[in-house]
């Protein structure tokens, strides 16, 4: 069999990332979708939970022993060191999650949906890395509206990204959306045309 072309999508949170997502969803590409991976791996007693349980406090396990995500978020984007920290016990769970996907499901292409591809270092394993970005004023509505969330706490998720210039030199394709879904849709069905 062919080896898996895997592309990797990631963006600025709040850009648009989602909608680009179902454009190439729609073009039957097998997805891997990381925020999802997060989730399964922060089920109740795993190994994932009990080590950021250890590190950033055992009271983010709720008594029905779930994750208080809430309460994570606020201590792990309090210091760039602590999203850091976040990061390097949490990657190589999801990463394992991936080849296994992988290896199970032998997809022909496979897009990688991961806010944090670059921080996890899984663009490593992709053939091609798309970036959505949009401008703050934009992503800080969406983020609000979105999330329910304040500005303050929008902000601080923002400030724990990378910031633009680092998706532009780091990734083979840019989709600029700051004019409308239409012109998203048209850019993402012409990279996907493109590229599967």
């Amino acid at each position: 069999m062919d080896r898996c072309k895997i592309i990797g999508l990631t963006g600025q949170t709040g850009a648009g990332k989602s909608t680009v997502l179902s454009c190439f969803e729609k073009n039957g590409v097998c997805v891997f979708n990381a925020d999802l991976a997060v989730k399964k791996i922060y089920e109740s007693g795993s190994a994932c939970l009990k080590a950021v349980a250890a590190e950033f406090g055992a009271d983010i396990i709720n008594p029905d022993q779930s994750l208080n995500r809430k309460l994570l978020a606020q201590r792990a984007f309090s210091s760039p060191e602590s999203t850091q920290k976040l990061n390097s016990l949490v990657h190589p769970f999801v990463t394992a999650l991936l080849l296994r996907m992988i290896k199970e499901v032998r997809p022909k292409v496979l897009i990688v949906d991961a806010p944090q591809l670059f921080e996890s270092d899984l663009d490593a394993v992709c053939d091609v890395v798309i970036s959505v970005v949009a401008d703050e004023k934009t992503r800080l509505q969406r983020i609000t509206e979105r999330d329910g969330i304040d500005e303050k706490q929008a902000r601080l998720r923002l400030s724990a990204q990378l910031d633009e210039s680092f998706f532009r030199e780091h990734s083979d394709y840019i989709i600029e959306n700051n004019t409308g879904i239409a012109s998203l849709l048209k850019k993402a069905k012409e990279i996907s045309d493109k590229i599967i």
